[in-house]
Parts: structure tokens; sequence; C-alpha cells
């Protein structure tokens, strides 16, 4: 992933970002006693157990594979069956031993939550301690199973459907149920989804029961808001910062990009931006990290202007302030006018701070418009103080209304309050004055 992340979750691709344990805590990663990397911050990290499950040794090996360097075959999935067998093994271990299959005489006997279809157990006694803690998560992480086995649509292409030009202000729309009430034959358009080929095959090999059709559905929207997210979280950026894209071109840099962005990311993918700006000058989004896959976004960044009314996407696969270096300052890379940095993850340790600096450093010095995504208030909190140790000038922050609605587990420890991609933004911009805020004297914006 990108260079200050070490992990993935277990999904058939598109994944989340990982973090580590804040700097208070550790110098570096903390691995648990699962083997995964995370924070005990609820975020999704990458495990052993998930590596092993793939035929891998390493996450060297999970990045050549996002490279493309490893083919299907490798992974010994042969079948629909095979897969989705091979994306549930990486949850199965007690919630409340921590045992793995392997530890158990009978590596078979773990059963599952038959109400989330989602934790398991070594045994009754397991079951019956864990249930207190389990009873409080356990209809949010039934989402969470449900919307990880659906997501495989996004990558056959039945997710998302085609969307609406935006017919009301940008202004005016102020999360994703004013967003959906703009799509035309919204009913149909799920209909098609749920009696699609891929979503028969998916029942079909899943290992679970085939949900209700209105819980379907409902899984179906939550999956175009996490699709739909970045773009239109791009789109409030631009907003936050008044910039104007029927008034002129507009070049937008996203700094720390690794798979989660770019991992099958089609050209298409930011359209978007378009039906939320309709009759726009043109835009290019630039896909900068050192964990940028190979793909059809692997592309040179423009140098004159883009293709008028349309998003073009494009990717440098290196560290930003050498993108900036190579290619900006000699023009090869358009300036931005807008940067963004999805999750990028500084807050959590040393290592990472270190990887990031000059970035920040540079951001702030050229007085780029930037906005980040975060999580959860904790994270929030958190890069807001070391945005001000660094003095940069915080011009607002808040609730993303624009963020997913599809819920995230922590894979290690699952019986915790799931989060949400881009749940908060910053936005910053410059160095900050001699009289700058404190972040207890902030005022959040509120997502307006």
């Amino acid at each position: 992933m990108a260079h200050r992340n070490t992990g993935t979750a277990p999904k058939t691709a598109r994944a989340k970002k990982a973090t580590k344990e804040p700097a208070a805590q550790a110098a570096g990663p903390h691995m648990d006693s699962l083997g995964f990397q995370a924070m005990d911050s609820n975020v999704p990290g990458l495990s052993h157990v998930i590596l092993q499950k793939l035929n891998m040794k390493s996450y060297d090996d999970y990045k050549s594979a996002m490279d493309g360097k490893k083919k299907g075959r490798d992974f010994g999935i042969r079948t629909y069956f095979d897969m989705f067998q091979k994306m549930e093994d990486t949850f199965k271990f007690c919630v409340e031993c921590k045992k793995l299959p392997d530890a158990l005489p009978d590596p078979k006997s773990l059963r599952r939550c038959k109400r989330c279809q989602n934790v398991y157990y070594c045994g009754v006694a397991c079951q019956r301690a864990n249930w207190p803690l389990h009873k409080k998560f356990c209809k949010k992480l039934k989402l969470v199973a449900l919307d990880r086995l659906v997501e495989w649509l996004v990558f056959t292409g039945d997710i998302p459907f085609p969307t609406e030009t935006w017919t009301k202000p940008v202004q005016d729309i102020k999360g994703w149920e004013d967003w959906f009430a703009m799509q035309g034959q919204l009913e149909e358009k799920l209909a098609t989804i749920l009696g699609g080929r891929y979503m028969t095959l998916l029942w079909a090999n899943a290992g679970k029961p085939r949900p209700e059709e209105g819980e379907l559905r409902e899984s179906i929207k939550r999956l175009v808001t996490d699709f739909h997210s970045r773009p239109v979280t791009i789109g409030l950026g631009l907003r936050l910062f008044g910039i104007e894209p029927l008034a002129r071109p507009l070049t937008v840099h996203v700094v720390g990009a690794s798979h989660v962005e770019t991992l099958n990311t089609r050209v298409t993918d930011y359209d978007e931006l378009t039906r939320m700006f309709p009759g726009h000058q043109g835009m290019e989004v630039v896909m900068v990290g050192v964990d940028v896959v190979d793909g059809p976004i692997m592309r040179p960044p423009l140098a004159a202007l883009g293709p008028r009314g349309r998003v073009y996407l494009s990717s440098y696969k290196g560290l930003y302030h050498d993108f900036w270096e190579g290619l900006v300052e000699t023009q090869q890379a358009a300036r931005p006018d807008l940067v963004v940095g999805f999750h990028p993850g500084f807050h959590a340790c040393p290592d990472l701070m270190e990887g990031w600096l000059p970035t920040l450093l540079l951001l702030r010095d050229y007085r780029l418009p930037t906005l980040f995504t975060v999580y959860s208030e904790q994270e929030l909190k958190a890069s807001l103080q070391i945005l001000l140790e660094l003095e940069t000038r915080i011009t607002g922050y808040g609730a993303n209304p624009f963020a997913s609605l599809r819920p995230e587990q922590v894979y290690s420890s699952p019986n915790k309050a799931p989060v949400y991609c881009s749940s908060y933004y910053i936005a910053c911009l410059g160095p900050v004055g001699p009289d700058g805020p404190h972040v207890e004297e902030l005022e959040e914006d509120g997502g307006d």
C-alpha cells in the first residue's frame, strides 16, 4: 500500500487502509497475537493468517500480486466457491480466546454466529462468554459480512449502476439521501443488479444463505456510496476552497495513493465528478504514491490542459515530493488546484510521520489547498494536533456528508464499533499565522 501504510484488509480487491499503533504507545507497527498489524482504533489491518490462506510468505508477495506479478492460479483458487471460501477463511478464529483453527483438536469445530454470519467461536463456552460484548455489535457486523460479499459485484462491473447528472447545485446536496433522490429509475437499476448473473453466482457459492431482497438492496446502496465517496469528497473539497470547475480546467493530486485508490481502477471511476459539475472545463486526477498499482490509469500526468467536460485519471509511482521536483517543477505535470489525501495515517506512529513529513511541509510551504480524510474522531484530533505542530493553517474540519455508508470492522477485534471511510475531513491551506488556534479552539464546520 502507500508508503505510510503496511497493511490491507482481506477483500476480493478494493481494500481499506491500515494504520499502526499511536506514537505514544509504540515507535513501530503493533503486531497482535493473531498477526494483525493495526492500531487499536477500529482500522483494519493485514494478517499473517490472510497471507497463509493466499499461499503467500510475506507482504512483499501480496504487493507483487497487486502489481500483477503473481497470477491467480498461484493463490490456489480454481472456482468461485474456492474464492469465497478463501475470503471467509481469513475471518475464522475464535473472537473470545483468539484460537485459530489449527490450534483446535478439530479445525472444523469453529462455529459461526448465526445472527451476524460474521464472527466465530471454538465452542459453546466461548460463545456464551463473548455474548455480552458481541450483542452490542452483532447487528452491525451482519451488515459488514454481507457487504464484503456483495462488494464482489464492484469488480464484476454490476456496481455502481449508471448515475445521473446532478439536478441541483452541489451546495444543496447535503448527503447520500439527497444524492439517491436524484437518481432516475433507482428501483429498476437496483432490481437489475439483484436479478443479475453475478448476484446469483455469489449466493450459489458463498456458503451462506441468500439474504432477503431488502437487505441486498440496502447493501448495494451502501457499496455504491463506498464507490463514489472518493470522487464526491474531491468535489466537496473543491467547494470548501471555492474552486470553480466551470471557470477553468482543474488538476487534483491524490497524495499517498496506493492499492486502495488504484487496484482495478478504471479510467471512468471518477466520472461522478462530471455529473457533479456538468459543463466543467476539464479535470485531471493524478494518483501519486509509491504503491500505486499498474493498470489502465498508469499513464503520465498531463502537461497540457485535459479534455473539456471529462475527468482524466493518471498516476505516478513514487513519493510526492519526488513527483513535485521531477514533474511539477519541470512543468511536465500541472500544479494542483487541490490536493487530497484519503486516510493518510500520519498520526499513527513516528515511522509514518517521517515518511509524510516532506510532503506535509511541501503542501504547507507552497500554500496548496489540501483536504485529508480520516476514519474516526480519535484520528481526527490526533491529525489536527500534528498539522498544528507543523504550523499548518487549518481552514476547517468536520463530519464528511459523503462518507462511505459501508461499515468496516476491526478484523483482529470485531466486537468494536465499525468505522466508515472518509468519516471526517480536514481542510488546510498554507502556514498558520502568528496567533493561530490550538485544536480545542478550532470550530467544527459540520459538513456545510
